[in-house]
């Protein structure tokens, strides 16, 4: 699967007005699951769908979590894959600086 170019050089993500913000990235992308029954921590072992639109919307960012790399190397981003399943995609994944997207709420 491709990565996306560094954030540091993109665009940031926007937001439409209401909790979804809008940011490009690699279509067909993972989404990963969460652990558990919580589902504030991104589980990096369980893939539960594919976020094949780009740009895609997200709720929030996870910071230090798993090692994904890139410019936030354990940064996650809280979205819904098209299959309709709650999950995290990897930062890396995401060519929008993400640094604009609120925390995810623990």
């Amino acid at each position: 699967m491709a990565t996306a170019p560094s954030a540091a050089a993109a665009n940031p993500c926007w937001n439409d007005g209401s909790t979804k913000w809008w940011c490009n990235n690699v279509s067909g992308a993972r989404v990963y699951g969460t652990v558990g029954d919580n589902h504030i921590y991104p589980d990096p072992n369980t893939v539960v769908g594919y976020m094949h639109s780009n740009p895609s919307w997200f709720f929030c960012k996870e910071d230090n979590q798993a090692w994904v790399g890139g410019p936030h190397s354990t940064r996650w981003e809280m979205t819904v894959a098209d299959n309709g399943r709650l999950g995290f995609m990897k930062d890396t994944a995401i060519s929008s600086e993400t640094d604009p997207l609120p925390d995810c709420i623990q």
